[in-house]
């Protein structure tokens, strides 16, 4: 049936006035009640009423029939959870009324609601969840986008919270410096909030969280408790040590109880992937490595592939963004290659993506071979995982599971999934998956496969570091629906 104009206008009026109305209710669950919203992992907390809307039609690929998520379904579920006095939960608005309509069985939105969260309902203000600590230890690339999501997810204080920055003073101007990198980011936008300096105390303030900048040239010579810092998680994002004994300097510090390396472990340190071996973590971990933004890209499709089809062998190319350890311009470099201009050439040089995705999936050890070609622009990475398989598929076939594990598997926060021929690298810049695959670019033969994985090697990275951040805090609230 052809629609009108003003019925189509109206159509969307109203859906917006369900999106603002939802707003309130968003904001009080997270902030009173430790409840984080999800739409089919598209988050909701701080989000604008058009956001909102986008997740409610970006659902349609993840519900049965290509339906829309209709806002009056949504809007229900949180007027009731609004209702229950809810304890701290990760809840996702387009799974409960998915599950609703498959397992609901003749009980209203509203009762399905209480009898699925009966276990978090009337926990408002119960158990306290004491907040953690964390210091970021450099504040580059990684550490300012880290900075920025642990400022976005800080609630009411009872998860991460961000504490310090360490970094070496590189200017009589340095506070204001670094809190200008903070609030403009060239790739990334402007910073969503409010940022103010105290130059006396050496502080940060980013959105109502007090961060204090302190100046070393030393990991194992500050004392974080003179600042109020206790068992605090440290995340070094240096890359200068990456062993137990470099990384073991700042457990040395007091106030500092946990170490997270923001690249490639060497070693016996576990480098975790989150979403595959995170359950690998323990107590008694003490420092841990969140691998590289490649690694993490590529290792959720390749399980994913591996659980289904088995991988008999294959090669991994990764075109990548150029980094800050390249040069703008040609001049001497330690490294193969990686003198000349960034900013002009396509650079061969070398991954350990290949090796270290043995680390966190060891079925893969010794199966894959891996190289990278540096490009120039500045972020969005793609992975190319040229795989011969135990059993052959087709294009079709193995796109349809990708989807699904994108949609419904516990691989739904690594990988997502793209179907257009139209979308290119600058589309992927915010991406908080480790990895999106682009079933338009599968090819197919049989038992030989070619997929292409885009990632955000800065952004979906960091978001990945701070799951495993999470993990190890043991922060993590229950997630619902079951």
């Amino acid at each position: 049936m052809t629609q009108k104009p003003d019925q189509c206008l109206g159509e969307w009026i109203d859906r917006e006035a369900l999106a603002e109305a939802m707003i309130p209710l968003i904001g009080q669950l997270y902030r009173n009640n430790s409840v984080v919203t999800s739409i089919y992992g598209r988050g909701l907390i701080n989000r604008s009423v058009i956001a909102i809307l986008k997740a409610h039609r970006f659902a349609r690929h993840r519900m049965a029939g290509e339906q829309e998520l209709s806002p009056h379904d949504t809007y229900q579920v949180l007027k009731t959870m609004s209702e229950l006095k809810l304890g701290a939960a990760s809840i996702d608005l387009g799974k409960m009324v998915s599950k609703f309509k498959g397992e609901g069985a003749g009980r209203s939105l509203e009762q399905f609601v209480k009898d699925e969260l009966a276990e978090v309902a009337g926990k408002q203000n119960g158990a306290a969840r004491e907040g953690t600590d964390v210091v970021l230890y450099g504040f580059g690339r990684i550490g300012r986008l880290l900075a920025r999501i642990l400022v976005e997810k800080t609630g009411g204080g009872d998860g991460l919270r961000l504490r310090a920055i360490v970094v070496r003073k590189g200017a009589e101007n340095d506070l204001m410096k670094r809190a200008s990198l903070l609030r403009r980011d060239s790739v990334h936008g402007p910073f969503d909030g409010t940022i103010t300096i105290d130059e006396a105390n050496n502080t940060i303030t980013a959105n109502g969280s007090l961060i204090q900048v302190i100046y070393s040239n030393d990991p194992a010579s500050v004392d974080y408790t003179q600042y109020g810092i206790k068992n605090a998680l440290l995340v070094d994002n240096t890359g200068k040590w990456r062993d137990a004994d470099g990384l073991g300097q700042h457990l040395k510090c007091p106030g500092i109880d946990r170490v997270v390396l923001t690249a490639p472990g060497k070693g016996a340190l576990k480098n975790i992937v989150h979403g595959i071996n995170h359950d690998q973590i323990t107590a008694d971990d003490k420092i841990i490595s969140a691998a590289s933004c490649t690694t993490n890209a590529i290792v959720p499709v390749l399980k994913a592939v591996n659980d289904k089809y088995g991988i008999v062998n294959g090669h991994v190319e990764t075109v990548h963004s150029y980094t800050n350890d390249q040069n703008l311009i040609d001049n001497f470099h330690k490294g193969d290659r990686r003198g000349r201009s960034a900013a002009l050439n396509m650079v061969i040089t070398e991954t350990g993506a290949a090796t270290a995705a043995a680390k966190a999936l060891p079925a893969l050890k010794g199966k894959l071979t891996g190289n990278a070609i540096r490009v120039p622009t500045p972020n969005v990475s793609m992975a190319i995982l040229n795989l011969n398989l135990e059993k052959g598929t087709t294009r079709e076939e193995i796109n349809e599971y990708l989807r699904q594990m994108a949609m419904h598997s516990d691989l739904q926060k690594q990988i997502d999934f793209v179907q257009s021929q139209e979308v290119v690298s600058t589309d992927f810049v915010g991406s908080r998956y480790a990895g999106v695959v682009d079933a338009e670019a599968t090819i197919c033969m049989d038992n030989r496969v070619v997929l292409y994985v885009w990632y955000d090697n800065e952004f979906g990275y960091s978001c990945q570091v701070v799951r495993v951040m999470e993990d190890m805090t043991g922060v993590n609230p229950p997630a619902f629906p079951r």
